[in-house]
């Protein structure tokens, strides 16, 4: 039974992996996916929203941007969630049995944020699902050891490798250290008369040092952008913990967050049957993940993939009750991922092909506000219209062919770059406070910042406007829209593209560096 299971797991991840690259090559970059793009673009020790790691892997798969195309920028990630799918059918495994495994497996894949989030979009999760679950896996060989030997020496060694790289991805991979202290000061003290415990937390400090070096250097402002962002405003706002808690319901798919619950209440009336050593373990990865951040949502919004991967571990569980129930109930368990396959089937439909507006009509400058399928639709359509429209300007002489773009916040700007600046061999600059740029205040002093006397474009979209003559009017001698064109979609008109002169910068802007 044990290799059958394991074909269908493989047949599983083959089905999964064919999907998410078909999906790939079909849907342009979300905000965040071609944000991230300027991690690989230009790399560094680590960058103002997030550790480098998603840079690094955009590098790898897309060999450095010689594949520039979409689909090469997130073929990291669906090979990464192909590895966590094989991954976590072994953790399965070892708790329990190969069935377990197999669940597990179909969990994970029927999961929005395991399957999507972090396995098909090119965001920090990708790596940080992938060494959770690396780190996982050797948590549970070596933190339940009573007698500690050579092999169990060599697994919280590499675990302390592992965890660095985690938190290389995302700050979360933090958790995975402090589940290893809540076990071992509860569990097993043992470890803490061992010398290779302390020397795995040394890998893991050595693994951070770029991120240490990064911070030291700007002003430590990516922990200052964080702490500001979940730092409680003690005020009790029960609608923002109502979003979390339904977010988390939506992200790990309804099906899933049921089968979790159910499996929970099992495990605590005793119905279920998982090895204490391993629950613990568990435990101590999900509960303070998911306390800390479900708690800042009783005083701040927060965002809902923040807890996800404190799921990671209750998809186990989820895993280990339903194996043992009646073979019918199968059906459950592979229900998330049939259920999953239509919501991106309809989501491919809604972004690529409908005629529905799904934002705001009633005028021409927010036109498709709020609309989010806008996000990964119709760039190829503004960068034909600004192909254009260079081409009359320079034949009319009224911008030179060395005229950049000026834009005013990391979107849709990172999407203006990747989609039309680039191409066009233009550079694209931000103006605006450090919180609307990001990474940008730094890609401003990398490109030579904008200078004095110059004229540059600028580019804006109905869905995300900002009236350019308040944004940029004390910058520029003069701003004029010279084109207005309309991006459809299923013969709709979805949103439209705004195109300016700024004539004549003044160098007055200051880049809001550290």
């Amino acid at each position: 039974m044990r290799e059958q299971y394991k074909r269908t797991v493989l047949i599983l991840i083959s089905v999964a992996t064919f999907v998410r690259l078909f999906f790939a090559s079909q849907l342009e970059l979300g905000n965040d996916e071609v944000y991230y793009w300027t991690y690989a673009l230009y790399p560094d020790w680590s960058h103002f929203d997030h550790p480098p790691m998603v840079g690094i892997v955009a590098q790898l798969f897309s060999l450095d941007l010689l594949l520039k195309d979409d689909f090469f920028l997130r073929l990291g990630p669906i090979v990464l969630s192909t590895a966590s799918t094989w991954i976590i059918f072994l953790i399965g495994t070892k708790i329990k049995n190969a069935k377990s495994g197999l669940y597990a497996a179909f969990l994970f894949t029927g999961s929005i944020y395991c399957s999507i989030i972090s396995g098909f979009s090119l965001t920090p999760d990708a790596p940080l699902v992938f060494f959770w679950l690396l780190a996982m896996n050797l948590m549970i060989d070596f933190l339940p050891k009573g007698k500690i030997t050579s092999r169990e020496r060599k697994r919280i060694l590499f675990f302390g490798l592992i965890a660095g790289l985690a938190m290389l991805s995302k700050y979360q991979g933090a958790f995975l250290w402090i589940a290893v202290f809540i076990y071992v000061g509860l569990y097993n003290r043992q470890w803490l008369k061992e010398y290779s415990f302390y020397v795995a937390g040394m890998i893991s400090a050595i693994a951070l040092l770029p991120l240490v070096i990064w911070n030291l250097q700007n002003e430590f402002i990516s922990f200052t952008f964080h702490t500001a962002r979940v730092a409680p405003a003690w005020e009790f706002r029960p609608d923002y913990f109502l979003t979390e808690i339904l977010g988390q319901v939506a992200y790990n798919n309804p099906v899933n967050y049921v089968l979790i619950v159910i499996a929970l209440i099992a495990f605590f009336k005793r119905k279920t049957l998982i090895e204490y050593q391993y629950a613990r373990i568990l435990f101590a990865v999900a509960i303070p993940l998911w306390v800390v951040f479900t708690g800042f949502s009783l005083f701040r919004s927060t965002l809902p993939h923040w807890t996800a991967p404190a799921f990671l571990p209750m998809i186990l569980f989820a895993a280990i009750f339903w194996s043992e129930q009646p073979e019918k109930k199968f059906f459950w368990i592979k229900f998330p991922s049939f259920f999953l396959a239509s919501l991106l089937v309809i989501a491919l439909w809604l972004i690529d092909y409908s005629p529905l507006q799904l934002g705001k009509k009633s005028d021409i400058s927010n036109f498709g506000e709020d609309d989010f399928t806008q996000d990964l639709y119709g760039w190829d359509q503004v960068a034909n219209a600004f192909k254009k429209i260079v081409e009359r300007e320079e034949k009319n002489g009224t911008m030179s062919k060395q005229v950049g773009i000026i834009s005013f916040k990391w979107f849709p700007a990172a999407h203006i770059d990747f989609y039309i600046a680039q191409p066009e061999h233009k550079k694209l600059f931000m103006m605006g406070e450090m919180n609307d740029l990001h990474k940008y205040a730094w890609i401003n002093k990398y490109r030579g910042g904008p200078q004095r006397g110059n004229d540059y474009f600028h580019i804006a979209v109905s869905n995300v406007y900002k009236d350019p003559n308040e944004l940029f009017g004390n910058y520029f001698e003069k701003i004029e829209r010279i084109d207005t064109v309309e991006i459809k979609r299923g013969g709709k008109i979805m949103r439209y593209a705004f195109f300016y002169r700024l004539k004549n910068y003044n160098g007055n802007f200051v880049n809001p560096l550290p």
